[in-house]
C-alpha cells in the first residue's frame, strides 16, 4: 500500500506526533466534548459523566469484553451518558425558566421510534422519573411499550402517528389506569374516530392538535414541514376540529398544541420562526375556549456530528442552552401580552438524548490498494527484461525520470505534470496493445503496476505544506493522493449498524480508537462485509468539511486495528436491515463504578446465523439434514471421506450457533 503523508494543519512538517495532534485531526476535541477524549496511551477514553469525572479506556474495555467471549463488532452503550444527557436537557430548561421568569415548567418525552431497545427505554424511564419524564409513541406497538413502562401519573404519554379505532380506545382506557395519554390529532379524519370512541366508552383521552406551520425548515428534513407535510392540520382544519370537539362536548379535553419542524434542526433561526407562529396559535386556541396547558415543540434538537458548530447538515449553530433559552423566551413573549397563562413546555428530543450514548467498535480484517503487490516484476525503474515491450519500457523510464527529479528543481511541478501525462498515455497504449493481443497478461500487469508506481513517486514529491513556491499544485496531481488511497476491510455491515450513512449520507465521526500517539501515514476508506458496492464508509468528519478519505495507520501483522463509530445511538439500530443476512451485533450496557471501574449491566447477544435464517423462514435443522444427506451420498460415491464429512457437519453446526460476523 502506498505511504502518503496524512495532512494535518497542526502537524505541518513536524516529524513527531502527539495525542493532541490526533484529537485535532479527527475532531475529537470538538464533536466528542465532553464524553470522549484521548489519553496519554494514545487510546480513546470515555467520560460517561462528562466533567463530573470518571473515565474508561475504550481499548481496555473492548479487550475486557472480548475476554468475556463478546466478539467484535461490538455495540457499547454507556447508560451514564444517557442519564447525563437527560440531566443536561432538564438543567438547560431549568436555567432558562429561571432566567426569563417563566411561570411554567418543562416536561420532556422520549420518542420511542428513536431507539426501541428494551434496556434503552427502561433506562430513560427510570432515570427520568425525578422530572416526570415521559414517552412518545407513533404506533400501536410503541404504545404498548410506553403503557407498560410508564407508571408515573404525571408523566406524559404522547400518542402520535396514524391511529385506528383500537389505538384510540386503548389510549382512552389507559387514562383510567392512571396514565396521562395525549392523543394528538394529526389527520382530519381522526377527529370523528376520537369522538366516536369517547361516546362508546363514556370517557375521553387528553387531546392534542398537531398544526402545520407555514415556517420553513432547512437541512435534510426541511421538506417534512409546511403545507405538504405528511402530518398535521392546516389552520382551517384546526378551526374545524375545535368546533367539532365543542359540539361533541370534548373541548375541555383539548390540552396540547404540537408542532414539528424537522429532525436535526441545524439553524436556530428556523426554530425561532416556528415558535413565534406556534405561540400565536396556542394563544388563539385558548381564546376559542380550549383549556390547553401544554405546548409540544416536537423533536429536532440537533447535535454537532462534525464539531463545526455551524448550520451545516451535520452540525448546529446553537447549543443546548441556546435552544432552551429560545423556546422559553419566545413562548413567554407570545403569551404574556394576551394574558394567557404560559404552558408547560414539552419536547420530543430523541437524537439529542440517545446519539452520544453508544459506540460501535469494529476491527479491520485487512487492506488493499491499487498498487497490489508492488512494482512490476523486474524491479522498479531500473529493472526489466531485455525483451520487454517498448510500451512497458517507456513506463519504466518515466518512473526513473520522476525518481531522479530533485526537490529543488524550480520546474518540479511542471515536470511532474508532464511525467504523469506521459504515464497515462503509455498505460492507455498498453491496454490497447493487450486488447489486440500484442501484450500478454504479465506484461499488462507490469504496465499497470509501473503506472501506479509513477503516481506514488509523484505524490511523494508534491509539496506538503500547502504553500508551494512554484505555484499551485495541478488538480490532476492533487487527485493522485486519493487515487492511491487504500481500502480497509471492516468487520461490520453498514446496512445493519449504520444504515443512514448509506440511505441519507448521514455523517458520523469515525476514527481509530488506539495508536493515536502515532502519526497516521495512510489515507483510506472502509469497505464492509456485504456483497454490495454501497457497503462502505467513505464520508468522514473534516473540521467542518466532509472528507472522502480518512487518515489511518498501516496495519501490523498479527495486531488488531480497532475503529470506533460514534454518535450513532439514535435510529441506527432499529433501521438496520439484514442485507446479506448480517444481523445485529453483540451489545452491552456499561455503568461506571466507584474506584474507576465499570459494571456490565446487560449483555444483548447479536443474532446467530440460525436466527437470521429463521427470520427469512428457513429451517436451520432442515438445512442441516439436506446437507447431511448430500454428504452421505458423496461418501457412498467415494468423493468424500467420513472424517471430512464429520468436519463439514461440525463447521455447519458451529456456524449456526455463531454470530453472523467474522470470527478471529
Amino acid at each position: 500500500m502506498p505511504v502518503v503523508t496524512a495532512p494535518s494543519a497542526s502537524a505541518g512538517q513536524r516529524h513527531d506526533w502527539s495525542v493532541a495532534d490526533s484529537a485535532e485531526l479527527y475532531g475529537l476535541n470538538r464533536w466528542g466534548d465532553p464524553y470522549f477524549a484521548v489519553n496519554a496511551r494514545g487510546h480513546v477514553c470515555v467520560q460517561p459523566q462528562g466533567e463530573r469525572g470518571g473515565s474508561l479506556d475504550l481499548v481496555d474495555l473492548v479487550q475486557g469484553l472480548e475476554g468475556r467471549n463478546l466478539g467484535l463488532p461490538l455495540l457499547i452503550r454507556f447508560d451514564d451518558i444517557l442519564e447525563d444527557r437527560l440531566e443536561r436537557l432538564h438543567a438547560a430548561f431549568e436555567r432558562a425558566i429561571a432566567q426569563y421568569g417563566y411561570a411554567g415548567r418543562y416536561q420532556g418525552v422520549f420518542p420511542v421510534k428513536c431507539n426501541q431497545q428494551r434496556h434503552v427505554v427502561e433506562e430513560l424511564v427510570a432515570c427520568g422519573k425525578r422530572w416526570h419524564f415521559g414517552l412518545e409513541a407513533g404506533s400501536k406497538a410503541e404504545l404498548l411499550i410506553a403503557l407498560s413502562l410508564i407508571d408515573d401519573p404525571e408523566a406524559l404519554l404522547i400518542c402520535n402517528g396514524y391511529k385506528d379505532q383500537r389505538y384510540i380506545e386503548t389510549a382512552i382506557l389507559a387514562r383510567r389506569l392512571g396514565r396521562q395519554p395525549v392523543v394528538v390529532i394529526e389527520q382530519a379524519d381522526e377527529v370523528e374516530r376520537i369522538i366516536a370512541a369517547s361516546r362508546e366508552l363514556g370517557a375521553a383521552p387528553f387531546i392534542g392538535i398537531r398544526a402545520k406551520l407555514s415556517s420553513r425548515s432547512t437541512g435534510r428534513w426541511g421538506s417534512s414541514v409546511g403545507e405538504k407535510a405528511k402530518f398535521g392540520l392546516s389552520i382551517p382544519d384546526v378551526l374545524a376540529t375545535v368546533e367539532a370537539l365543542r359540539a361533541a362536548g370534548l373541548l375541555d379535553d383539548l390540552r396540547l398544541l404540537h408542532f414539528h419542524v424537522g429532525s436535526q434542526i441545524n439553524d436556530i433561526a428556523v426554530l425561532k420562526d416556528a415558535l413565534q407562529e406556534a405561540g400565536q396559535i396556542y394563544v388563539e386556541l385558548t381564546k376559542l375556549g380550549a383549556p390547553m396547558g401544554f405546548l409540544d415543540v416536537g423533536g429536532g434538537l440537533g447535535i454537532d456530528y462534525d464539531g463545526s458548530r455551524t448550520a451545516s447538515a451535520a452540525s448546529t449553530n446553537y447549543s443546548l442552552q441556546n435552544y432552551a433559552n429560545d423556546v422559553v423566551a419566545t413562548v413567554r413573549e407570545c403569551c404574556e401580552p394576551h394574558g394567557v397563562p404560559v404552558p408547560t413546555l414539552v419536547s420530543e428530543s430523541g437524537r439529542a438524548l440517545a446519539s452520544h450514548f453508544s459506540v460501535l467498535v469494529f476491527n479491520v480484517l485487512g487492506s488493499g490498494s491499487v498498487l497490489g503487490g508492488g512494482c512490476a516484476a523486474g524491479g522498479g525503474a531500473a529493472g526489466g527484461a531485455a525483451d520487454e515491450p517498448l510500451i512497458v519500457r517507456n513506463l519504466r523510464e518515466t518512473l526513473g525520470a520522476i525518481t531522479a527529479l530533485g526537490a529543488g528543481d524550480p520546474d518540479s511541478l511542471a515536470r511532474l505534470q508532464e511525467a504523469w501525462n506521459d504515464a497515462i498515455k503509455f498505460k492507455d497504449d498498453a491496454l490497447a496493445a493487450f486488447r489486440l493481443g500484442y501484450l500478454n497478461l504479465p506484461q499488462r500487469a507490469a504496465a499497470e503496476q509501473l503506472t501506479w508506481a509513477c503516481a506514488e513517486a509523484i505524490v511523494a514529491r508534491l509539496p506538503q505544506d500547502g504553500s508551494p513556491q512554484n505555484g499551485p499544485v495541478p488538480d490532476e496531481l492533487k487527485a493522485l493522493q486519493a487515487a492511491l488511497a487504500g481500502t480497509y476491510y471492516a468487520n461490520l455491515s453498514v446496512f445493519r449498524s449504520a444504515p443512514d450513512t448509506w440511505a441519507i449520507e448521514q455523517l458520523f465521526p469515525v476514527m481509530p480508537i488506539h495508536r493515536l500517539n502515532e502519526r497516521p501515514t495512510q489515507l483510506g476508506h472502509f469497505a464492509d462485509l456485504t456483497c454490495d458496492s454501497d457497503g462502505k464508509l467513505a464520508r468522514f468528519v473534516g473540521n467542518g468539511q466532509v472528507k472522502p478519505l480518512l487518515e489511518l495507520h498501516a496495519l501490523r501483522p498479527g495486531e488488531p486495528y480497532l475503529i470506533g463509530l460514534f454518535l450513532g445511538g439514535a435510529y441506527q439500530e432499529v433501521m438496520g436491515n439484514l442485507h446479506n443476512l448480517f444481523g445485529s451485533t453483540n451489545a452491552v450496557h456499561i455503568r461506571l463504578t466507584s474506584g474507576g471501574g465499570y459494571r456490565l449491566d446487560h449483555v444483548v447477544r447479536g443474532n446467530t446465523n440460525a436466527e437470521v435464517l429463521e427470520a427469512m423462514e428457513h429451517d436451520p435443522e432442515l438445512l442441516l439434514e439436506r446437507l447431511r444427506l448430500a454428504s452421505e451420498a458423496a461418501i457412498g460415491r467415494g468423493d468424500l471421506r467420513i472424517s471430512d464429512a464429520r468436519r463439514l457437519m461440525d463447521h455447519l453446526e458451529t456456524s449456526l450457533r455463531q454470530t453472523t460476523y467474522l470470527q478471529n
